[in-house]
């Protein structure tokens, strides 16, 4: 008698459980892409905003200078948010699950506590601590540390600070979990054999969770460059990224072919350089 797999003595259940997540799946992401795809190739109309057509001068202005630009900001500002979130969070989750159970409440909490803030109060926050009127510069002068109080918002400084803010408790709940798995055998074998803590994290733990920072760092860099709150509201004009013209074409300016030919080139933008993120992260180390 021949045996039967595992998921065919389970039954149609398997398949079952897996209609609701596919179904959710196809009409929160595949439709509205194949709709933003569809809108991209439109022909803008001033009396119903756009006509269905296939044309391809949205993509045309969608690589002008000017946006690529722009496109070029919000990726470099997207991947230093996320290069400063990942270089604090990694050591930090190590010595957090390295305390006993008891004593890693508290900063989940706080952790938590600052992820659950929206980003639109936590512009809003930043651009009253940045100002120059109730910002902290006032307590700055307040200890003699400066002569007078001063504003750091709008500005490249003020947006990257609330990239940080917003994307750093995501950072550190993404890599709790294999971290909190790692063995902690490793770290002690490296001891024995005469390294110290310092050279046992940087040769032994993260190399082991390599994979799990690359991708980490890749979710956090497509989470970042979606914002759209905080590079308006505490950036200047120059810093304004991509999101931010996206919004100003659809809404502002009632443009939404050209804006949904933004969101395509972001969106590929984007995916390309999570990918390599991901494939760097996946690559094995040659041994010297």
């Amino acid at each position: 008698m021949s045996r039967r797999s595992p998921g065919e003595r389970s039954g149609p259940w398997p398949h079952l459980l897996l209609t609701w997540p596919a179904a959710a799946l196809l009409v929160l992401f595949v439709v509205p892409l194949g709709a933003m795809v569809a809108v991209s190739f439109f022909e803008r109309s001033v009396a119903s905003f756009f006509e269905p057509g296939f044309v391809l001068e949205n993509y045309v202005r969608a690589l002008t200078p000017f946006n690529l630009k722009r496109l070029g900001v919000s990726l470099g500002l997207a991947l230093l948010a996320t290069l400063i979130c990942v270089l604090v969070a990694v050591p930090f989750t190590y010595l957090l699950t390295r305390l006993p159970r008891r004593r890693q409440v508290p900063y989940l909490v706080l952790v938590l506590a600052t992820l659950s803030l929206s980003e639109v109060v936590a512009a809003f926050a930043w651009s009253l601590l940045l100002s120059r009127t109730s910002g902290v510069s006032n307590l700055f002068v307040w200890l003699g540390l400066m002569q007078s109080p001063t504003s750091w918002s709008p500005g490249f400084m003020a947006v990257l600070l609330g990239f940080v803010f917003i994307a750093l408790p995501l950072t550190i709940l993404l890599l709790y979990p294999p971290v909190s798995r790692l063995d902690n055998e490793l770290v002690e074998a490296a001891g024995t054999m005469g390294a110290s803590p310092l050279r046992a994290f940087r040769t032994v733990v993260v190399p082991v969770l390599r994979r799990a920072i690359a991708g980490s760092t890749a979710l956090v860099f497509i989470f970042v460059l979606g914002a759209y709150v905080i590079p308006q509201t505490l950036g200047r004009p120059a810093q304004w990224t991509l999101p931010v013209h996206i919004t100003d074409q659809a809404i502002l300016k009632s443009n939404l072919p050209l804006g949904a030919a933004l969101a395509m080139v972001l969106l590929a933008a984007s995916s390309v350089v999570a990918l390599v993120i991901v494939a760097l992260g996946g690559r094995e180390r040659r041994l010297k």
